[in-house]
């Protein structure tokens, strides 16, 4: 019981920060006394975010792979989106759909990995 409450209290800090990153980053910045560089700090809040998720998704599911590929899944896309709406803050025009095709790729995995997995527990 110890080890799930620490990692959701762990899971809740890198959620809460990531989200205040990402939803508001100059109040983080001037909070942490960092620059305030909005693209580095929502991508920063998205990492934050899919590391949250990735430790609440361990308590979920027994299986490593599909929890690396889920937090993948998601941190990737929404780094994805980041590139495409800061797209005025620099970076090239491409940057955005090519984080989006690994995305692709690597919920194509989850998918095939996830149906593997239930094969496995109904032939047990």
């Amino acid at each position: 019981m110890f080890i799930k409450i620490t990692v959701v209290v762990s899971a809740a800090t890198m959620l809460i920060t990531g989200v205040w990153m990402r939803i508001d980053p100059a109040s983080f910045a001037d909070w942490a006394n960092w620059p305030n560089h909005e693209h580095f700090l929502h991508d920063a809040g998205v990492f934050q975010i899919g590391i949250g998720l990735m430790m609440l998704f361990a308590l979920w599911w027994r299986d490593v792979i599909a929890v690396v590929l889920a937090g993948f899944v998601f941190t990737n896309s929404f780094h994805a989106v980041n590139h495409l709406l800061d797209r005025h803050l620099g970076g090239r025009d491409s940057d955005w759909w090519q984080l989006a095709l690994f995305s692709l790729l690597a919920a194509a995995g989850l998918a095939y990995r996830l149906r593997a997995v239930r094969r496995r527990r109904r032939q047990a």
